[in-house]
């Protein structure tokens, strides 16, 4: 990130525009609908400037900006659309102190002015440091279309109300006052009586939401999908937004728990296959603590929560605590790695099932049917298998399995730095010595021929 975005408190402040052209005018008409105090210095403007000066909505000097006409600024634009007038504008705003943006100069401006959806006093703002216009203009058109011209009148009514409000609890009670109001009480009394009658419903709301007794938490075990945050279903990231504390896996992405609101207690409890882990004990604990204390949790786990996630123990003391859960299943990892490998897990003529194995568990090596996994055509999918090829190979080849039988080895499946590793059984485990990742372990299945795939990043940029 390099434009830190921030909300510039501009009222009764003065914004500078040096240039009186395109350029120019196009600024105002977003700059005017702010309240700060606007000068335009230009020796030749655009007649909507002039028009604008004399409706008195800002103050047109008709000369050149000098240093002492920009000192005590909030903002300078220079707007000349001519390289080196520009330039000079920017040499006057830095020794004046103050931010300078030169119109269409993305490198040499101290700030930028992003895309903006206007619904006064909510304000959205879009930005792509320069990289795609076309694209930040979209997203805007995307929210105009979504959001309500009503929304800033709601929000204006409820900011008021913010001080009444405060006599409910902080946190999820609050929270939930707010979302019934901008959600379904705001709109429907706005629909019926206008504006006028959102005061009366507000009061009315606090009342109601005042009588509700605070009631205990309740934890969603949520599956995180494989790494890639696009692959997170639309449940998941609604109770990530909704969240107060978020525990989760050491494989669970940043990118994903930054779905997560940034108010929310955000703790590690991480379980990784021969490192250092949380004991289960411990992670039973902190979700009983936080949904008695009222919280709304998110148990976040890597993959779907319902395979090899150790999900009954949680479950069981959740029940034992009398806490309210629901089970959100994600995308596994397997699921993931065969798509991503162009492959199909069932076959007509092949195979008629498919295998989900661990390669360790409490015990150690994990032992399975390898007489059936050894029959040609068999296909598995082995999660926690890195450290325990040598033993897989051993077993399959012991009971007959072909050496030349394909394997494929998924590593930081569906993420950005995924890798593919295609080998043969008899190619275990040299092959994957520097396999560094969490990997899923594909056993009959081979890549499909690179040309007919698509990789992720293509697929995004087609869509764009």
């Amino acid at each position: 990130m390099k434009h830190f975005p921030i909300f510039l408190a501009v009222a009764g402040r003065r914004i500078i525009v040096s240039g009186g052209g395109e350029a120019a005018v196009a600024k105002l008409r977003l700059i005017l609908k702010t309240e700060a105090e606007v000068q335009v210095f230009a020796t030749d403007a655009a007649p909507d400037v002039v028009k604008w000066a004399d409706q008195g909505q800002l103050a047109l000097i008709q000369r050149d900006l000098q240093l002492a006409d920009a000192r005590g600024a909030a903002l300078l634009y220079a707007a000349h659309e001519d390289e080196t007038r520009d330039a000079h504008i920017a040499v006057i705003g830095a020794k004046a102190g103050v931010l300078t943006n030169i119109v269409d100069n993305l490198a040499d401006s101290a700030f930028i002015t992003p895309a903006i959806v206007d619904r006064d006093p909510v304000t959205i703002a879009i930005g792509t440091e320069g990289a795609a216009p076309v694209l930040a203009r979209s997203i805007k058109a995307g929210l105009e279309e979504r959001l309500p011209q009503t929304l800033g009148l709601l929000a204006k009514a409820g900011k008021a109300f913010r001080p009444f409000a405060e006599k409910l609890p902080h946190g999820r009670k609050r929270r939930a006052f707010w979302a019934d109001y901008y959600e379904k009480t705001g709109p429907q009394a706005f629909e019926a009586n206008g504006e006028a009658a959102l005061p009366d419903a507000l009061n009315d709301l606090l009342a109601a939401h005042q009588g509700i007794a605070q009631k205990t938490g309740h934890v969603d075990l949520v599956g995180a999908g494989p790494g890639d945050p696009d692959l997170l279903t639309m449940k998941a990231r609604n109770a990530l937004h909704e969240a107060d504390v978020v525990i989760h896996d050491q494989l669970v992405s940043p990118q994903i728990l930054e779905l997560a609101r940034r108010e929310a207690v955000i703790i590690e409890a991480g379980k990784k296959g021969f490192g250092p882990s949380a004991h289960q004990n411990d992670i039973n604990a902190l979700m009983v603590e936080h949904a008695k204390a009222g919280a709304q949790v998110v148990r976040l786990k890597s993959g779907d929560p319902t395979v090899f996630g150790r999900l009954d123990e949680e479950l069981d003391a959740l029940s034992a605590a009398n806490i309210e859960w629901r089970i959100i299943p994600g995308i596994t990892s397997a699921s993931a790695a065969v798509a991503q490998i162009g492959q199909s897990f069932t076959k007509r003529l092949r195979n008629s099932s498919v295998r989900f194995l661990t390669g360790h568990d409490v015990k150690g090596f994990a032992e399975h049917d390898w007489k059936a996994l050894a029959a040609s055509g068999q296909v598995a999918a082995i999660y926690m298998g890195k450290r325990s090829a040598r033993f897989v190979q051993g077993r399959l080849l012991m009971h007959g399995a072909d050496p030349a039988t394909p394997v494929t080895v998924v590593e930081n499946v569906s993420r950005t730095d995924s890798r593919i590793h295609a080998l043969t059984l008899a190619d275990l485990p040299n092959k994957i010595e520097g396999v560094d990742g969490p990997a899923v372990m594909l056993l009959g299945l081979a890549p499909r021929a690179p040309q007919t795939q698509i990789a992720n990043s293509e697929l995004k940029e087609l869509a764009l």
